[in-house]
């Protein structure tokens, strides 16, 4: 499967988002970090800013809600004009049901996994999804230490979407950088959130191209890539 960069706002300037956008001209998918102070200990942003975002930049929204009742609020970030619209599994209350609104509505349904939640309970889950995350960081704030504990969970993911013959991207979100990119591949992510990694380099758009770099070979010489 094709890698994918998604760079997330959060390590953004939000005074300048629109130009924030453009900066990382090559990437994939727009990350955008939703939270409440409520699910998680952080207040960003909401519908209306996803809403202006959506209109300034022509590269996908890939918005991810950590919040409280995503069974309710998640098919409004649809309707602002996300692409992709992920939900944690602890926070909803019917998440098949959920999933299948966000895709009735014309995104993709992803769901998130918090560190200490295990997969092996949603196996079942995974035809409903178009997109697993799994959270490297305890999720709320930007610039945290990747947990390496989170490869043998990866790993463990690759293998039951492998199992399936499930055409699922599997996407890791937190300390994703140049030093731990690379792991994450190996151990079958195809899909990255980078905040600092990103925008906190010179040239935000080379630190895409270079994190990219990295993951294709990772992944053209991890065992789960060679057996597709």
């Amino acid at each position: 499967m094709a890698v994918q960069i998604n760079p997330s706002i959060l390590s953004a300037d939000f005074a300048r988002l629109a130009e924030e956008a453009k900066a990382v001209q090559g990437a994939d998918w727009l990350h955008v970090d939703v939270m409440d102070n409520h699910f998680v200990p952080n207040l960003t942003l909401g519908v209306p800013v996803v809403e202006s975002l959506a209109r300034a930049t022509d590269t996908p929204l890939d918005c991810h809600l950590m919040i409280e009742d995503p069974d309710r609020w998640a098919p409004q970030y649809v309707e602002a004009g996300a692409s992709s619209v992920t939900f944690h599994v602890e926070a909803a209350a019917a998440p098949v049901r959920l999933a299948r609104e966000i895709r009735a509505k014309g995104a993709r349904a992803s769901m998130a996994l918090k560190p200490a939640t295990p997969i092996e309970p949603f196996e079942d889950l995974l035809p409903e999804l178009d997109m697993l995350l799994i959270m490297t960081v305890e999720p709320g704030f930007g610039g945290q230490a990747f947990l390496d504990i989170m490869l043998p969970k990866i790993r463990r993911t690759r293998e039951l979407i492998d199992k399936h013959g499930l055409q699922l991207w599997l996407q890791v979100d937190g300390g994703v950088s140049a030093s731990t990119i690379e792991r994450c591949a190996d151990a079958g992510a195809d899909v990255f959130v980078a905040g600092s990694a990103v925008y906190g380099a010179k040239d935000p758009a080379e630190a895409v191209r270079a994190l990219r770099t990295q993951a294709e070979a990772a992944t053209a010489r991890a065992t789960w890539a060679c057996d597709h």
